[in-house]
């Protein structure tokens, strides 16, 4: 595939992709509907302080981490253009409460809700899978998460002007935040109509089981059950973050891991039921996926995205403090490192593409976002501004490539399963800038960098003994099995046999 063949619209491909980074799009331009008018909330409400938003900032990344685990299932078991179009239908509602909301509890908790539409990278991930071969794979699912990651970037710019032109008035930002509520229903009902799960012809594989992540192997079930842990130890940071902050009860606060330990039990019943009675009767030979390397893909995740939400937050201040710079200068400086990814991410999935090896790319991605931040952890007042600006960019376009070659990777593990498999990768995310701005709060910005950059190296080891090329990473099909061929001709002649009864 070409860069030249993302403007041929008469392709039905190309067609699904556009839709689908437009989904992504408006997800993101809602999820981060709230910072870049956070400034005109507190003049707007005299009772909300600074320390509201740093608390309403922590709330609007809590459900990501679960979510993308639920959605995932519910993807693979729906498809994704129904749950795309139902998340997006269901986050306008807290949206419009977040817009309209007068105490804190209303605030809280819509902004609590909204954290969900995160969840919704997982789906396009599905849906371009579907309609792309192996070989196109990394630039497609690139473009879907480049480009639609790029509407966080443009809620910063166009919320301000829209709030403050269109609407104007102390209550402006709020039907500014509505507007990308009416934005997310109106392109339920777009999607919905516009899309198909699969090309004509073309079945969609389901898992044997809802549920749970399917294993091979009795030690895959346990590194699955070992990898969940850490998605619920991220919650409870963020749960201890808010008492810390005093938004909470220490009552609260072990209510809440009372609740993460309960769900984590649930969760391990869950993967054994599914799990149990499949390796009891044994996993056929050719239906059989190492859950090594969905591992390894959750520490590239881990490492890139969770360095990249983490570095975004910090930068505008490194960059200000460091270099005596205005708050304007030193966001436009830290918005290139938001800005490089329409690019960055795309290339990573066409180098992916072409270089003859998936594993490889990773690797080299891995091993460059660790150079770019031991330089990054070396800046200070002393180097050029302009050279400062250059490793910073550098460094970025490796850390979202290498976003580009992960999501180049998971389609093929295990088809049936990509979504549950993208929705882990995807909380690993989240679970890095997690742990990354906790330990923050503990260091100096130059330290901080020192510990992304160790991040990325540990991650670049487990790839390189524990991450395997993909069958058939560069054929015109991905690669099924004999389940897979099962599972679609029962579900063929169940479908038959409800038309014919009606």
């Amino acid at each position: 595939m070409k860069i030249s063949s993302l403007f041929t619209f008469k392709d039905e491909r190309m067609k699904v992709l556009h839709l689908t980074w437009i989904a992504f799009f408006i997800s993101f331009f809602t999820w981060f509907n709230m910072a870049p008018l956070a400034t005109t909330m507190l003049e707007s409400m005299d009772w909300l302080t600074r320390e509201h938003l740093a608390a309403l900032a922590i709330l609007n990344v809590a459900l990501t981490i679960p979510a993308r685990i639920v959605i995932g299932i519910l993807l693979d078991r729906f498809g994704p253009r129904k749950v795309y179009a139902g998340l997006l239908l269901v986050m306008a509602i807290p949206t419009f409460a977040f817009a309209f909301g007068n105490s804190w509890m209303q605030l809280m908790i819509s902004r609590l809700l909204i954290s969900s539409i995160g969840a919704s990278f997982v789906i396009g991930i599905r849906m371009v899978s579907e309609w792309f071969p192996p070989k196109d794979i990394g630039f497609a699912e690139g473009v879907y998460g480049g480009w639609g990651n790029f509407g966080s970037a443009v809620a910063a710019m166009l919320l301000p002007w829209i709030a403050l032109t269109m609407f104007g008035g102390e209550n402006g930002w709020r039907y500014a935040i509505a507007l990308s509520g009416l934005f997310c229903i109106i392109y339920a009902f777009i999607y919905y109509f516009s899309v198909k799960d699969t090309p004509e012809g073309k079945e969609y594989i389901r898992p044997k089981r809802n549920g749970a992540m399917e294993v091979s192997s009795w030690g895959d079930m346990v590194q699955l059950i070992l990898w969940t842990i850490p998605l619920g130890g991220a919650l409870a940071i963020l749960a201890w973050r808010l008492e810390g902050l005093g938004f909470i009860t220490s009552t609260a606060l072990h209510v809440s891991y009372g609740v993460i330990l309960l769900t984590f039990v649930y969760q391990v019943y869950k993967i054994l039921q599914v799990n149990v009675p499949i390796l009891k009767k044994g996993v056929p030979k050719d239906d059989r996926y190492k859950f090594k390397n969905v591992a390894a893909l959750n520490t590239t995740y881990f490492a890139n995205f969770g360095a990249e939400l983490a570095i975004v937050s910090m930068l505008p201040m490194f960059f200000q403090l460091t270099f005596s710079l205005t708050p304007t200068s030193a966001g436009l400086i830290a918005a290139s490192f938001a800005f490089i990814n329409i690019v960055a991410r795309p290339l990573g999935g066409i180098l992916s593409d072409r270089m003859g090896s998936r594993r490889n790319t990773m690797l080299v991605y891995m091993f460059g976002i660790s150079i770019g931040l031991v330089a990054m952890g070396f800046i200070d007042s002393g180097w050029p501004l302009v050279l400062a600006i250059l490793i910073t960019v550098l460094t970025s376009v490796f850390i979202q490539g290498a976003e580009g070659a992960t999501f180049a990777v998971i389609p093929m593990i295990k088809k049936r399963i990509t979504g549950q498999i993208a929705g882990m990768a995807g909380a690993y995310g989240n679970v890095g800038s997690t742990i990354y701005l906790t330990l923050y709060t503990f260091v100096t910005p130059q330290q901080f960098f020192f510990i992304l950059a160790s991040g990325a190296f540990i991650s670049f080891l487990v790839c390189f003994f524990f991450l395997e090329e993909p069958e058939n990473a560069f054929a015109e099909d991905y690669y099924t099995s004999s389940v897979d061929e099962d599972t679609n001709a029962k579900e063929s002649l169940e479908t038959y046999e409800e038309r014919k009864a009606l």
